[in-house]
């Protein structure tokens, strides 16, 4: 009887941790394919400004990285971020820019197969992803081809 009402304490315990960490705040980011309301929170954890420009369609919000970077994040008109660009002398943070993206990037960016030594180019069936560069002169997007605006030319992604 005593191991019983110990397994059930234990079960109560770890049910009750599970529900506290699932109601805590979650940080919510700009990443690609997620709510254009995390822009503000990634110029902040990005230690950059901001800069939005409304597009006939689209919004582009531009973060000045300290190190030169220069980030943009495309939003659709629905508030869900659809591409990420980047140029400057320092890759930014791709974990945050991609999102649940990174993974898949990272992946592929093992594999020997995945480009030269200069050039990156990622296409799978609900994103794509191209960087090159070389030391100080980094540049590259990744976006979701099915959720550009319509009218959005993959030149205006830059």
């Amino acid at each position: 009887m005593p191991s019983q009402l110990m397994t059930g304490i234990k079960v109560m315990i770890a049910s009750g941790a599970m529900l506290f960490v699932a109601l805590l705040p979650q940080r919510v980011y700009a990443a690609l394919g997620g709510p254009e309301s995390g822009v503000i929170d990634d110029a902040s954890v990005l230690k950059g400004s901001i800069k939005s420009t409304e597009r006939a369609n689209y919004r582009v919000h531009e973060i000045q990285l300290s190190s030169g970077t220069v980030l943009r994040e495309f939003a659709g008109t629905g508030g869900t971020v659809f591409a990420v660009a980047w140029r400057g002398p320092t890759i930014p943070n791709l974990r945050q820019a991609l999102g649940h993206y990174f993974d898949a990037f990272v992946t592929v960016a093992q594999s020997k197969h995945a480009g030269g030594r200069t050039h990156l180019e990622i296409r799978q069936n609900e994103w794509v992803m191209q960087s090159s560069g070389h030391m100080r002169a980094f540049q590259g997007r990744a976006y979701l081809p099915q959720s550009l605006p319509a009218g959005v030319t993959l030149d205006e992604i830059h």
